[in-house]
């Protein structure tokens, strides 16, 4: 069996997530941002992950035609390509039940009470179909049919889709293939956690067991071979957001990240997240922002030369306000 030492786990996943070296900025590289979708439920979270790994991203570029958003993984908001909204809803279908059952249900009350309308506030279309919580619309996403605009200060909008051509079954086989792709190694438990379904399972993909420091996981087979290549030099400097794919875990795989245990609550905190400082290929602190005003809370001593390379990645950060980075202990 292969065995996998922390650091090729971790390189590996940089290299897929496009964390150590930015794509030049055009559509496909847009497209290969969202590989895994990016999680949007912190305003213009989504945006701050696009400028982490593609060039020239500016606060307006999670707007691109190549985008799209929806109900992604765990309900929450998610930014992905608009040809994969297929993958990101109904991928994440049951095959049967009691949410599949209401997923249907809210979806074709959706569809006749829109009929093809444009956009309208997801409050009032909760009330016009007589859901005293306008939340059970987000169950309608399950069916690939519905999508959201949400600027971040009030309720999304929504309008309805036609059906997507892909199958569910074509989708659910291609989520878990993402999964595996940016998160492996990986294991059906943490596939399940990250996507918010029940009785997760890897399907008939081709998979090649290897050994972990957390225990026995699960690669793609077609990945084997760029998980045994050497690392990339890691980027000097990025800012990950709040809910970033790279540090989008559950349970032990936060051990892997993050070896100190003091240390995992203060980026995984009960209630917002926070942001990631990425230095090195290491985890080296938290940060948190008010518009232009960017906090970094260091979790050791940096010398003067890396406090430098964070404070000029922070001018790319792309924000419409003029940014100034503030060092907090």
């Amino acid at each position: 069996m292969l065995r996998l030492t922390r650091e090729q786990i971790l390189a590996y996943r940089r290299r897929v997530s496009h964390l150590d070296a930015r794509l030049p900025m055009g559509p496909d590289s847009l497209r290969a941002a969202a590989h895994a979708g990016l999680a949007d439920s912190m305003p213009r979270a989504a945006v701050m992950s696009i400028g982490a790994r593609v060039e020239g991203a500016t606060p307006s570029t999670w707007e691109e035609p190549a985008y799209v958003q929806v109900w992604g993984p765990r309900y929450s908001v998610y930014v992905v390509a608009e040809e994969d909204v297929p993958v990101f809803t109904l991928g994440r279908m049951p095959e049967s039940g009691a949410i599949r059952k209401r997923a249907q249900d809210v979806a074709k009350r959706l569809h006749a009470h829109m009929d093809g309308s444009p956009p309208a506030p997801f409050s009032e279309v909760g009330r016009a179909l007589g859901y005293k919580d306008a939340n059970v619309l987000r169950y309608a996403a399950l069916t690939g049919t519905a999508l959201i605009r949400w600027e971040g200060a009030r309720r999304p909008t929504i309008w309805t889709t036609p059906p997507p051509e892909m199958t569910e079954q074509e989708a659910r086989r291609e989520l878990v293939r993402r999964h595996l792709h940016v998160f492996g190694p990986s294991t059906p438990e943490s596939f399940g956690s990250w996507a918010g379904v029940r009785r997760p399972t890897f399907l008939d993909l081709e998979l090649v067991p290897v050994e972990t420091p957390i225990g026995v996981a699960w690669i793609l087979a077609e990945d084997e071979e760029l998980l045994r290549e050497a690392p990339l030099p890691p980027t000097p400097a990025r800012f990950l957001p709040s809910g970033d794919t790279y540090y989008l875990l559950w349970g032990a795989d936060r051990e892997l990240l993050v070896g100190d245990g003091a240390r995992r609550p203060e980026l995984w905190t009960s209630r917002v997240w926070a942001g990631a400082v990425l230095v090195g290929g290491e985890i080296v602190g938290t940060w948190r922002r008010t518009k232009g005003k960017v906090k970094v809370f260091p979790w050791t001593k940096l010398s003067k030369r890396v406090m430098e390379m964070i404070e000029a990645e922070a001018q790319t950060l792309p924000l419409s306000d003029r940014i100034t980075v503030h060092w907090e202990e």
